[in-house]
C-alpha cells in the first residue's frame, strides 16, 4: 500500500513529487532544502540550513508514521565540499546515536543559488 505525504509546497504539483512516500514499512523522503514560504532559510549558513532541513525531514517522517530513529540512510548534497564540517556537525547532533549510512557529495548547484544543502532520507519503520 502506497501513501504519499505532501508538504504543501506549490512545487509538488508543478513538478509531480511528494515530500515523502511510504510503502509498507519503508519511507523515502525526497530531497529537502531549507526553503520555506518561497524563501531560503539560514542564508549563507550551511549548519543552520542543515538543522532546518532535518526538522523538515522529521516532520515528514512523523506525518508518515515514522521517526528519526527509523532512518537507515541519508544522502547529503552540498554546493561546496568545504562545508562538510558544518553540515556534518549538524547531522551528527541529530544522528550521533542513530548512525545511519550516509553519503555527502558536492554538486555544482542546487535549484536556488541560496540553497547550500539538500538532504534525502530513507527510513524503515521497525528496522
Amino acid at each position: 500500500m502506497r501513501r504519499n505525504i505532501p508538504s504543501g509546497s506549490e512545487y509538488e504539483d508543478k513538478v509531480g513529487y511528494s515530500r515523502a512516500v511510504r510503502v509498507g514499512n519503508i519511507v523515502e523522503v525526497a530531497g529537502t532544502t531549507s526553503m520555506k514560504d518561497g524563501k531560503v532559510r539560514g542564508l549563507g549558513e550551511p549548519y543552520y540550513q542543515t538543522k532546518i532541513i532535518l526538522k523538515k525531514i522529521e516532520q515528514a517522517l512523523i506525518d508518515a508514521g515514522a521517526a528519526m530513529t527509523d532512518i537507515v540512510r541519508t544522502r547529503i548534497y552540498v554546493v561546496d565540499i568545504a562545508m562538510w564540517e558544518d553540515v556534518g556537525r549538524a547531522h551528527g547532533e541529530v544522528f550521533g546515536t542513530i548512525k545511519p549510512a550516509s553519503t555527502l557529495v558536492a554538486v555544482s548547484s542546487l535549484v536556488d543559488p541560496d540553497m547550500l544543502v539538500e538532504i534525502e532520507a530513507t527510513a524503515i519503520i521497525g528496522g
